[in-house]
């Protein structure tokens, strides 16, 4: 799967209008030879069949390339990037994890209840609200209005070291993470809503509520195991969606990640940038892929390993 994400990525880049050299096309004073001998530096002059084989060849060997713009090494750059992008979306996705979990089940035990319509319209709004719309908003209320955290980027200005260097950290990443955190949860917390009804009407949970169990014990023995498989799953597929989504807060936050950084690689055409984000995007994807089956395996005895 990684081997043939990575045939579609590069060709598509490759094939895309425009170039790195396109400004340099239009730039009077510099020459085609010098073009040419610029593009045979990055072996940019070869048939794409065979930059394809050289670049896989040297990812092999962890060699991502030297960017365009800047001439550093690609790995370094995105691997000085990785940690912040990381951070933001683990975050963001355990808490999406927990608060869906804890809504959708409120509102389905208090169905047709002021607390299930309220759940409801919060989740509505959340599923039909813009990231980037949300991003400014937060910007503009928490921010400019109230003063309580930072406009942009990911560190204040004054040097801080030890568990204060963190706490500053946390403090810039909060309205970046609240808005993943709100965006994430509405089709969550509608999806658990249903899978818990769908449970409260099994004859299974009728004889548990006829035995006398307590709520407690109901939603311990019968309503959490029967609903973790499913949202692990769904988990496991909204992981592309929240690396995604980091590409847009991180140039709204100006935060420093790899988002930020596949950006503005997009916008410069640096292919070697650009392949290694993908590359590594899709690893990670099939990485968290791989887990929510592993963890799927625990939840589930009966499912078959082969």
């Amino acid at each position: 799967m990684l081997l043939l994400i990575s045939v579609v990525s590069f060709t598509a880049i490759h094939i895309a209008p425009n170039s790195f050299f396109g400004a340099g096309e239009l730039n009077p004073n510099m020459t085609k030879e010098a073009i040419e001998k610029l593009k045979a530096v990055y072996g940019l002059d070869k048939p794409l069949v065979q930059q394809y084989l050289d670049w896989i060849g040297n990812l092999v060997f962890f060699n991502f390339g030297i960017s365009f713009v800047s001439g550093a090494d690609v790995a370094d750059e995105i691997f000085k990037r990785l940690p912040v992008t990381l951070i933001m979306n683990i975050s963001s996705l355990l808490i999406v994890f927990f608060l869906s979990l804890y809504l959708g089940v409120k509102a389905a035990l208090r169905y047709e209840k002021k607390t299930d319509y309220l759940i409801r319209q919060i989740s509505l709004i959340s599923f039909s609200m813009p990231s980037f719309y949300l991003a400014l908003l937060f910007i503009l209320f928490f921010s400019l209005f109230l003063g309580w955290f930072p406009i942009a980027g990911l560190h204040s200005v004054e040097t801080k070291d030890g568990f204060a260097y963190y706490l500053d950290m946390i403090w810039h990443l909060t309205l970046p993470v609240g808005v993943m955190v709100f965006t994430g949860i509405g089709s969550m917390v509608v999806y658990i809503r249903s899978l818990t009804l769908e449970i409260l009407k099994s004859d299974y949970y009728y004889f548990a509520t006829a035995r006398g169990l307590s709520e407690k014990q109901l939603l311990r023995y019968y309503i959490l195991p029967n609903l973790l498989p499913p949202i692990v799953t769904l988990l496991g597929l909204s992981l592309p969606g929240l690396i995604g989504g980091s590409v847009i807060l991180e140039s709204i936050f100006g935060i420093e990640g790899m988002g930020q950084l596949f950006y503005i690689s997009a916008l410069s055409r640096d292919y070697p940038i650009i392949m290694g984000i993908l590359i590594i995007t899709a690893f990670l994807t099939l990485l968290g892929n791989m887990l929510a089956d592993m963890i799927l395996l625990k939840l589930n005895p009966f499912m078959k390993r082969g």
